[in-house]
């Protein structure tokens, strides 16, 4: 499905006249608060990877270019322009390198973009041991290697360091490079290595081929993969009292929330997307035949209007609208409309994007309104013997152990693109069973994730430094951030310290029932170089679905500190009717099971037993099998030494 993505996105891409798509985002969801979450895959780098590298062959199935990024580490926005990122080489390569590396394995995307951030006292931009000893010579990527807009202060550097095109054009970094190759620091065969590059791709190009696009790509055929998508997306949280899906008795609900009127389709900032429209909560139930009490409607209409005008008016193009507060509820309006409806449903918006992480206060928590809106409404639909339903339209992780017991059930649509009020109705009457799994862990609170010190998240800003100014704009103040958490991102962390979660890794319900069995359960595995996991599933319930297998492997714990499991491989079923089976089969190189080791400058497997476990998330392993490694290997030695000048002192378990 996410290749599916590609190719509509593809698709428009070309038939609008552009070449190359600056996408997909993939930087790793390092902490909750991160602005720009919305837009990338996970906090793990395998699921990343493997996402990111099927959007990209969809892309380019269009015979245009994909962009992956930002190379690496950028997992904020607060002081990106300038903020060192001081990270463990083995953190780097076993997290925030892995994800990009394996996109580009099975992929091709025509070119890679260099973040803002400096790693370990380096411009990421200007930085050759990242562009070309680890990406080129590693790697063996051929590709096009482009700047962030504005990245970076010496262009001879950067196109030494294997950075090809600058963007977007600055007159004044032209003028350097001229001096650069005057006073010999660039040579004009450094520029041809660049040169060459760029040429490749414009060769590729659908304009430079004389391409005759339409300005009209098929947008309906691609509103249906959008809504397929969503639906797919859509992960259940909490259900009890099988309040879903919505019985066919339900003719009539009350929608409370001002986010139920106006649906967020995506963040904003360089990951907004130009959407024809956007199907509501409220459009999507009445497009369903699904009543949505009037009286309530049109006084959330009239409130959001009077609101919207209070907001100021934005003074920067990428910026956030500002939240419209939820509104009071009147106890006589509350109760009246109680007893005209079947079921309350209860929408909670979060936004977020570009320039800006997001906030602690009325953010990653709710506020006080919110939370008394989903006390009043419960309390007063189950005083009446009905349920209530809570909608999360957000981008990012939130607080939800505070209010979670409130509600019956729980849905997660994310921010659903522009069919998501009728992909999330789609799910509500189980036409789709949801079968979407998180991406990211939901800690309890803000203190448990493992980046959540000021000085690992956003980092500290040199308070006396002028803020780096670009086209007479301000963008925050030179700054330093420490990864010292190293290699316990997400469930990692949670996992390994038994920290616990309000929703782990993986997680997510269905309206029916599986079995999952395996011939490696109890067993030993054979030790090759490709280990491959059949794994059979069966549907046990009474409602056709579809099931999410992941496999984890535990490592023996070795010189090295080492996460307890880490997610290997994961694979979906197609639409089971009940008492259907499917066999999946998942596959790990053995090479994968490494980990690294700085001072050998090598990926390295550890002798000892590997467990293979089959898991519906991080915390649910159903069954599991071993792998025994008789001896120790080194699988890899690398080129490029990403180690800080100064050793950083990281957490250990």
């Amino acid at each position: 499905m996410a290749q599916q993505v590609g190719q509509a996105m593809g698709h428009e891409v070309k038939e609008y006249g552009v070449d190359v798509l600056l996408a997909p985002g993939m930087n790793i969801h390092r902490n909750p608060l991160g602005g720009r979450n919305f837009e990338y895959f996970s906090e793990d780098p395998v699921l990343s990877g493997h996402m990111a590298g099927a959007v990209v062959n969809g892309i380019e199935s269009n015979g245009v270019g994909a962009t992956i990024k930002h190379f690496v580490a950028n997992s904020q926005e607060t002081n990106r322009m300038s903020l060192d990122t001081i990270v463990s080489e083995r953190a780097l390569r076993e997290l925030y390198l892995k994800g990009f590396r394996i996109a580009i394995e099975e992929s091709d995307p025509w070119a890679v973009m260099s973040a803002y951030n400096l790693i370990n006292g380096q411009k990421s931009s200007e930085h050759a041991g990242l562009l070309t000893d680890v990406l080129r010579e590693e790697w063996g990527y051929q590709g096009l290697v482009m700047t962030d807009w504005f990245a970076g202060t010496d262009p001879a550097l950067q196109l030494k360091a294997g950075n090809d095109l600058l963007m977007p054009g600055m007159a004044e970094r032209t003028e350097l490079l001229k001096t650069s190759i005057e006073n010999g620091d660039i040579t004009e065969q450094d520029i041809d290595i660049n040169v060459t590059r760029i040429v490749d791709m414009i060769l590729k190009t659908p304009s430079q081929n004389g391409y005759q696009y339409s300005n009209s790509p098929d947008l309906k055929k691609n509103a249906k993969i959008a809504r397929d998508v969503a639906a797919e997306g859509v992960v259940l949280l909490k259900n009890e009292n099988k309040a879903l899906p919505l019985s066919s008795e339900i003719k009539s609900v009350g929608a409370f929330g001002v986010g139920s009127y106006a649906f967020i389709a995506g963040g904003v900032g360089s990951g907004d997307v130009n959407e024809a429209y956007t199907v509501s909560l409220v459009e999507g139930l009445k497009n369903a035949n699904i009543k949505v009490d009037s009286e309530l409607q049109g006084i959330y209409h009239s409130y959001r209007e009077v609101e919207k005008a209070k907001l100021p008016e934005k003074d920067f193009f990428f910026a956030l609208d500002a939240p419209i507060p939820e509104m009071p509820l009147d106890a006589s309006l509350l109760s009246k409309v109680v007893e005209r409806t079947d079921t309350g449903l209860i929408t909670i918006g979060r936004n977020s994007g570009e320039f800006v992480d997001r906030y602690l206060d009325g953010d990653f928590y709710l506020t006080d309104a919110e939370k008394q809106m989903i006390s009043q409404v419960s309390d007063a639909y189950h005083a009446a013997d009905k349920k209530v339903i809570v909608v999360l339209n957000i981008g990012n992780v939130i607080e939800m152990l505070s209010w979670q017991n409130k509600p019956d059930a729980i849905v997660l649509p994310w921010q659903g693109g522009q069919e998501a009020g009728n992909a999330l109705t789609d799910v509500l009457l189980g036409k789709v069973n949801p079968s979407g799994r998180l991406p990211t862990s939901f800690p309890v609170k803000y203190g448990d994730v493992p980046s959540s010190d000021p000085k690992l998240f956003p980092g500290k800003e040199e308070a006396d430094a002028d803020p780096i100014v670009i086209i007479g704009i301000e963008w925050g103040k030179p700054g330093t951030v420490w990864y010292e958490e190293g290699i316990f991102v997400g469930y990692r962390y949670y996992d390994t310290f038994n920290v616990d979660v309000a929703y782990p890794f993986g997680y997510g319900l269905s309206y029916t029932s599986f079995a999952i069995t395996s011939p490696i359960e109890g067993k030993t595995i054979e030790n090759s170089a490709e280990i491959t996991i059949p794994v059979i599933v069966k549907n046990t319930g009474k409602t056709a679905g579809k099931q999410v297998v992941q496999l984890y492997v535990a490592p023996p714990q070795g010189n090295l500190p080492k996460p307890n499991k880490e997610l290997k491989a994961f694979a979906k079923t197609k639409l089971l009717a009940p008492g259907e089976s499917e066999t999946l089969t998942l596959q790990v190189s053995r090479d994968r099971l490494a980990s690294f080791y700085p001072e050998q400058d090598a990926w390295v497997l550890d002798k000892g037993i590997y467990t293979f476990a089959v898991a519906t998330n991080i915390n649910n392993v159903v069954l599991s099998g071993t792998l025994n490694v008789p001896q120790r290997e080194i699988t890899e030695k690398v080129k490029a030494n990403l180690e800080p000048e100064s050793p950083l002192v990281e957490l250990s378990n």
